[in-house]
Formats: structure tokens, C-alpha cells, sequence
């Protein structure tokens, strides 16, 4: 659901009229009001977002480019890393016993130190 959002704020005398709104999501609309990001309207009557340090965001990143069988490709990305994937590869090989936090930490994140034993 999108929140309305004074580009000009209405406590600096900026009115409550659709020219002077967005629609932010509710993350956005916090990352203007508590991050330092901001929304300006540009000449053409587009709106414009800027950082904190006041550098332009950018529209849209392009998006990546993909193979003409995407397919095809990760098979042959895992066949070649040793991969391999079919229909148990999410299932989970344990007994059902309680996860051990500390061994899963030490495992994921090697330089993470345990402060608890077993």
C-alpha cells in the first residue's frame, strides 16, 4: 500500500495537491523522512531521488543479460563447479534432531568465534 509524500513538506508551506505528492512504499517513504534521502522535481515535471550525499539514484538498472537457453547454461555451470542438482537436492539429510546454532555459525561463517559449547 503507498503513502502519500509532500515533495515540498506542507510545515514549508507545500500544499496538499497531487503535483506536490508521491507514492512511496512504507520503506521508502521512511528512508526520506529519517534516512537523508530526498525527492526533487526536475524541470520537465518528472520526479528525481537523491541520496544522502545528494548524488542523483539511478532510474532502473538495466537488466542482466541472459542466455538464449538459460537452461541449458546453469546446467552446464554446475556441471562444470561439480554440481549436482535433481528432485532430493532440498531435501534435508538430518533426523530430525535440534539445529545446533553455534556448530551452524562456525560452519556458514568461519570467522565467526562460538561463545557456546554443544
Amino acid at each position: 500500500m503507498g503513502q502519500a509524500h509532500h515533495v515540498r513538506h506542507w510545515a514549508q508551506g507545500g500544499p496538499t495537491i497531487l503535483s506536490n505528492l508521491v507514492l512511496l512504499c512504507r520503506r521508502h517513504h521512511r528512508a526520506v523522512h529519517e534516512e537523508g534521502y530526498r525527492i526533487v522535481h526536475a524541470t520537465d515535471g518528472t520526479v528525481g531521488f537523491l541520496r544522502p550525499d545528494g548524488a542523483p539514484l539511478p532510474d532502473v538498472p538495466p537488466p542482466s543479460a541472459l542466455p538464449d537457453d538459460p537452461v541449458t547454461a546453469i546446467r552446464e555451470r554446475h556441471h562444470s563447479q561439480g554440481l549436482h542438482v535433481d528432485g532430493r537436492t532440498a531435501c534435508p539429510a538430518w533426523l530430525g534432531e535440534r539445529l545446533d546454532v553455534s556448530w551452524a555459525i562456525d560452519v556458514l561463517h568461519p570467522r565467526a568465534t562460538s561463545t557456546t559449547t554443544g
